[in-house]
């Protein structure tokens, strides 16, 4: 039985899984396996399960209910049943598919903390998920279902419940089948859970860390692609570059700020457009925010995204369940399952990404009005009047703006009772990151309008010719079939393949070719 990418394979260790192994199992679909000292862990806290599995003392998750009924005794014949009722009755999500990224991205970390010990599963049971993972066999999980508390509950029950083989998946392919259907044809034997083992696959933090791993992928890459965009709508707007240098930054010592204002003068470098008005009569010795701050604001999203990642690794070095199995053998009540420290950074990060849209779409703006745009024509049309130009791309951005600045309302902050108030306190920790999804897709979709609009400023310049860096950009969108500037035609298409080349990084590759170092 081979991997769903033979070519690629992570190893799963005792150890924190790295996060750019996440990514590469959640979005480039590599397999894994378990490594020989996960195993060897797996079965030394699987002993420690069943050394209390006739215990006639309460033992929760072995020998109890869950959450409100905890004080409920489960006798001995009971307890097989017990892990398959909560699977079945926690497998209660509702609303769309979530992607299958983030599945996949939670069902790693999941199988990484089983690989811990700490948890007491069997090996059988570890391996089987593994398994599941490296067949790419992707358990249908719906949006609505966790609270953030008590672990990502509902999504983590879809996905053992097809472990069980009930319940959907989705196919390397994408074919939506029946789970035992598709375990069988890859080999997998259905796993009849044990004592303790239930409550082991459902209760962590899995769905909402594995968000905020893919999202600090995402935002690096927008961040930088948002410098990118800033240095040409500077250069288009005849901006002065004189108050990125270095010298001015270093009064402020943000290191985010000094990175994008490094990449800033490294992307301006050598622009026949910048030269044309650095001679004594230009008067012009300060630029309005948006052009004038961008390392400032940008350069605070770089500091909050180092501060997530930071966070980001900390739980990815940890190991949660409750109970849990300690090193030293005891089995202890915990509430480590907890998703404050991950939703706090996830709603955080909506915030920065929220603000680095609302300044790209202020400069897209400028370029717009012929009181601000320096000699450009009104909405950059070719006939002002008879076209619009991007007008309505302006628009666009402009909404997309304000549906971001509704997703930075923090989804942490609020809380709401369950299970009979024994769980009075959770951290909405799934919800934020869910959002965060929302965001990051509508900040690169605002960095495209700037970028397409922009590059028709630069267009519009001639015979003044852009730096390198900021003319491949443009060429490169030209090349991809993005039209210069001319009477009015089918925007929408224009938009998406922008869209397309700020996503997969191209519009930051074009740069970097060029020669600009950027961070």
């Amino acid at each position: 039985m081979g991997s769903v990418n033979d070519a690629k394979q992570i190893e799963v260790g005792v150890g924190p899984v790295h996060p750019d192994d996440v990514v590469q199992v959640a979005r480039h679909g590599a397999g894994v396996r378990l490594a020989d000292d996960a195993l060897a862990e797996v079965a030394k806290g699987r002993e420690v399960i069943e050394a209390l599995a006739k215990d006639d003392q309460p033992h929760y998750g072995v020998s109890t209910g869950f959450g409100a009924l905890a004080t409920k005794h489960i006798p001995a014949h009971m307890r097989a049943r017990l892990q398959r009722s909560l699977i079945r009755s926690h497998a209660a999500g509702t609303g769309a598919e979530v992607e299958r990224e983030v599945v996949r991205a939670l069902m790693l970390l999941r199988l990484s903390t089983l690989a811990t010990g700490r948890t007491g599963v069997r090996v059988e049971t570890a391996r089987a998920y593994a398994a599941m993972l490296d067949a790419g066999l992707t358990p249908v999980v719906y949006e609505y279902g966790s609270l953030g508390c008590s672990g990502d509950l509902a999504p983590l029950s879809h996905v053992a419940l097809a472990l069980m083989g009930e319940g959907d998946v989705r196919d390397a392919e994408g074919t939506r089948r029946p789970a035992a259907e598709a375990l069988r044809e890859h080999g997998i034997e259905p796993v009849e859970l044990a004592e303790k083992e239930g409550l082991a696959l459902v209760n962590g933090t899995d769905g909402m860390l594995g968000m905020l791993v893919l999202a600090l992928a995402d935002l690096r890459l927008l961040l930088a692609t948002a410098d990118v965009a800033a240095a040409m709508s500077v250069e288009a707007l005849l901006g002065t570059d004189a108050v990125f240098a270095a010298d001015l930054q270093a009064l402020r010592p943000h290191p985010g700020q000094a990175e994008s204002a490094a990449n800033l003068r490294a992307l301006l470098a050598g622009s026949d457009v910048m030269d044309s008005h650095r001679g004594p009569d230009c008067t012009r010795v300060q630029d309005a925010y948006s052009l004038r701050c961008a390392p400032q604001v940008h350069g605070a999203a770089r500091d909050t995204v180092a501060h997530a990642a930071l966070v980001a690794g900390r739980e990815l070095a940890a190991a949660i369940d409750n109970p849990v199995v300690t090193p030293d053998g005891r089995v202890e009540s915990n509430g480590n399952f907890h998703g404050a420290p991950v939703g706090y950074v996830l709603d955080f990060l909506a915030i920065a990404a929220a603000d680095v849209a609302a300044m790209s779409e202020r400069r897209t703006d400028r370029f717009l009005d012929v009181a601000r745009n320096h000699g450009l024509t009104a909405f950059l049309a070719d006939d002002p009047g008879v076209d619009s130009g991007h007008m309505i791309a302006q628009y666009t951005a402009a909404g997309i703006v304000s549906e971001m600045k509704r997703l930075a309302v923090p989804a942490s902050a609020d809380s709401i009772p369950s299970s009979a108030m024994q769980e009075d306190h959770v951290s909405m920790g799934w919800a934020a990151a869910r959002k965060l999804r929302r965001s990051i897709d509508g900040l690169t979709r605002v960095l495209a309008i700037e970028i397409l609009t922009a590059a028709r400023a630069l267009d519009l310049r001639a015979p003044l010719r852009p730096a390198p860096a900021t003319a491949a950009v443009r060429d490169s969108i030209r090349a991809q079939g993005v039209q210069g500037p001319g009477p009015d035609r089918y925007l929408a298409p224009e938009i998406e393949t922008v869209v397309a080349a700020v996503r997969t990084g191209a519009v930051l590759a074009a740069a970097r070719a060029a020669g600009a170092r950027l961070a």
